[in-house]
């Protein structure tokens, strides 16, 4: 996602408000001219104004494409969040459903068996692929990012129920390129997640979703079936970028 300053959201926030009530060529005026706009220069304010832009909340006429619930900068900055959270969400779910594709694709070229597509049926599984690996059933849940910094993951209580109720199951995570290529490939410690997740502390209260950083250790490279491994990482990643900590290349073992 692109990295945007906070003078380029605070002129932004400023254009929006007065957007409400005027039009651009005025309000370059007032930016350029009043003491109280001032303090950010013309440079920010163009920034802020096509950061508007590329979001969609100013038209191609120059207007603003958002009526504001109050003329000040909490409601344009509220905005602004909102349409930054759905396109985060576009972004997750097109990075998650790389990432599943990509699995399919991975464990029929590992040889796996009866590989099934099971997240496009229903999300009611508790996991998104399941396969046959040298006769085990595995039943995995994929969580894909584009993070190779920083291993983020989140369950939600139907996973996590599964998981513990179906031996199973397994947690695969994939660094996945924009291309769609998968350059890391991990198994996350089931033993971990369930000894990591949040506690329900009252009767008829219970969480839904939990945020997981997953350190190194609660980690294997490749796939993991039981003990043994379909899925090996080797070699360098992504731009050079350790993945989480090791090594990034993907191998297939023989």
């Amino acid at each position: 996602m692109q990295y945007v300053t906070e003078t380029t959201r605070e002129a932004a926030y400023r254009w929006l408000v007065k957007l409400q009530e005027s039009e651009i060529r005025k309000l370059r005026a007032v930016f350029s001219n009043s003491p109280s706009y001032a303090d950010l220069t013309p440079v920010q304010y163009d920034q802020g104004l096509a950061w508007l832009r590329s979001l969609g909340l100013v038209t191609p006429a120059g207007t603003a494409a958002v009526v504001l619930r109050a003329k000040d900068p909490s409601s344009a900055e509220a905005a602004v969040a909102r349409v930054l959270g759905k396109r985060d969400l576009e972004a997750r779910k097109a990075t998650g459903d790389a990432g599943e594709w990509a699995l399919l694709a991975l464990l029929r070229a590992a040889g796996a068996q009866d590989v099934r597509h099971v997240a496009a049926e229903s999300d009611s599984y508790g996991y998104d692929v399941e396969a046959t690996v040298a006769g085990h059933p595995l039943h995995i849940e994929c969580k894909a990012t584009t993070n190779a910094r920083q291993l983020v993951v989140y369950l939600s209580r139907n996973e996590f129920e599964t998981m513990r109720a179906d031996p199973a199951w397994a947690m695969v995570a994939l660094l996945v390129a924009e291309t769609g290529q998968v350059h890391q490939a991990v198994t996350v410690d089931r033993r971990w997640l369930e000894a990591s997740a949040p506690a329900d502390t009252a009767d008829g209260v219970c969480w839904e979703s939990a945020r997981y950083v997953v350190p190194p250790h609660a980690t294997a490279p490749g796939i993991m079936v039981g003990t043994g491994r379909i899925l090996a990482d080797l070699g360098q990643g992504m731009n050079g970028v350790r993945a989480w900590g090791r090594s990034s290349g993907l191998a297939l073992l023989s």
